[in-house]
């Protein structure tokens, strides 16, 4: 029997296949270790030497987590990139796995700053090999015909909540246990099985397809391609000498250039895509339709990840963490994301079934969510002005904020994806795919410049304003979803 007739008769993963199961774990554990690591990462920079820590200042640490998480999601371009052209998706996700281990392992070892840099590379390169690739894979489990491709997703997405709901109270409760480096082992630890996982399920259940690259580089693509590459390295390494010579090289000075460069490289990508001639008129009005959902994309992850990071510090200096009996970890309110989406997943999806052709349209839906992710920091200057900066208030006013943000995440992220398929041009598939990655980095990126600024005596102000951003973008999506739809050419 052929491979598509296979592929629908395997059933033995919940009624999904088989590979589905490899897909799912590997994707799981990567998550555990990516949000364990993830939960404590700020405390472990701005804690003092003597807690563990390294001591750094708070706003230079706020501004690593942000370029941080940026460059994670500007390398799912290479990821794409090596597994289209070069490796094939399976050896991709591989290496990427490897490499997120070592670069758990380097935070494990007790070298400093030297180790957290070594890890950030690691993991970034590692995370951007992986992450694409896993997603694209689940795909090709299906046939094109095949009606259990979404319920299919639905499964994988629940593998990657799952991972990230349980992995801030278990590395932090290493943290409590042991120390900083016992949690980040944890995560190295949840890497390894995920390697074990793939490295058996991938050779019995997944395609021998996805050992091959689609595109491969021709002798003459590559001889381009490591031009352009030795071209990029040599312009980055002349700015850094510049910069050097003119004593402006510092860590702040060199986070600006990273942010610099995610912020512009979905700008680059806009404008090939705009002036290509493999680009008709009505692909051409569709690309233009995304620029304004990509810009409300963008500024919404800003809001979203800084969870990670201003709420964080305002989890572990602002909040009463011994409530109702129970001493919480400041780390742990990171699982609030994930168990947001597993609990309004069921509801939106029930939502948009019931509302049919009557649900808001994708640019409606967008501006919608943008309100919400401002209300969500809106939210947080009401304890601050009632109790003052230097109160210890309720968490329940954090569980709030989160339960707010993450409405705003259900209206634009899965709906995100949906319209960037949709409004690809045929000859930008791929690359359109990565545009959505590029908006969580250019919110990273511009957090990366902006979280410097936050400290609770200004806090009042930081939360204002952002929200205001946010609604204030809102009502302009509002005003623009009619010459957003009329540009998006009869897609829906």
């Amino acid at each position: 029997m052929d491979n598509q007739g296979n592929k629908d008769l395997d059933r033995s993963f919940f009624g999904q296949p088989r590979g589905l199961s490899t897909l799912f774990f590997t994707e799981m554990w990567e998550r555990f270790s990516y949000y364990g690591m993830k939960a404590i990462l700020i405390y472990y920079m701005y804690f003092s030497i003597a807690k563990g820590g390294l001591g750094m200042d708070k706003g230079l640490a706020a501004s690593v987590m942000s370029i941080y998480g940026s460059l994670v999601y500007l390398s799912s371009v290479l990821g794409g990139f090596l597994s289209d052209r070069i490796w094939g998706p399976r050896r991709t996700v591989f290496y990427g796995g490897v490499l997120i281990m070592f670069g758990h392992i380097c935070l494990a070892l007790p070298f400093g700053k030297i180790a957290l840099f070594v890890s950030i590379c690691l993991i970034t390169i590692g995370t951007g090999l992986l992450k694409p690739n896993v997603s694209e894979m689940v795909g090709g489990l299906y046939s094109e015909t095949d009606v259990r491709r979404d319920s299919g997703f639905t499964i994988f997405v629940f593998g990657i909540n799952l991972g990230s709901l349980v992995a801030p109270f278990a590395v932090s409760g290493m943290w409590s246990a042991f120390n900083f480096h016992a949690g980040f082992s944890l995560a190295a630890i949840g890497m390894f099985f995920g390697l074990i996982f793939y490295l058996y399920g991938g050779k019995k259940y997944l395609s021998q397809d996805s050992m091959f690259p689609d595109d491969p580089l021709e002798p003459g693509d590559a001889r381009k391609l490591s031009f352009r590459v030795i071209l990029g390295i040599i312009a980055f390494v002349l700015i850094l000498l510049i910069m050097k010579v003119l004593n402006a090289l510092t860590l702040s000075s060199f986070i600006t250039l990273l942010s610099i460069i995610a912020v512009l490289t979905p700008v680059a990508y806009f404008a090939v895509m705009l002036t290509s001639k493999k680009v008709d008129k009505q692909e051409r009005s569709r690309v233009w339709a995304y620029v304004p959902l990509f810009i409300a994309a963008a500024i919404f992850w800003a809001i979203e990840e800084q969870g990670s990071v201003v709420l964080a510090m305002f989890a572990q200096e602002q909040t009463n963490n011994h409530f109702l009996g129970m001493n919480i970890n400041p780390a742990n309110y990171q699982s609030l994301n994930p168990l947001f989406i597993l609990i309004y997943t069921p509801i939106f999806a029930t939502l948009w079934t019931k509302l049919g052709k009557k649900q808001p349209s994708s640019p409606s839906k967008f501006a919608i969510g943008m309100v919400f992710a401002g209300v969500s920091y809106l939210f947080m200057v009401i304890p601050v002005a009632m109790f003052g900066p230097h109160a210890a208030v309720s968490p329940l006013w954090l569980v709030g904020s989160w339960a707010i943000v993450e409405i705003a995440e259900l209206l634009i992220s899965p709906i995100g994806l949906s319209v960037t398929t949709k409004l690809a041009p045929k000859a930008f598939q791929s690359s359109m795919m990565s545009m959505w990655f590029l908006a969580d980095s250019a919110g990273q990126a511009v957090n990366s410049q902006i979280v410097k600024f936050y400290t609770p005596a200004n806090e009042v102000t930081y939360f204002t304003a952002i929200g205001i951003v946010s609604i204030v973008f809102a009502i302009i999506l509002f005003l623009m979803v009619k010459p957003i739809k009329r540009l998006m050419a009869g897609v829906q």
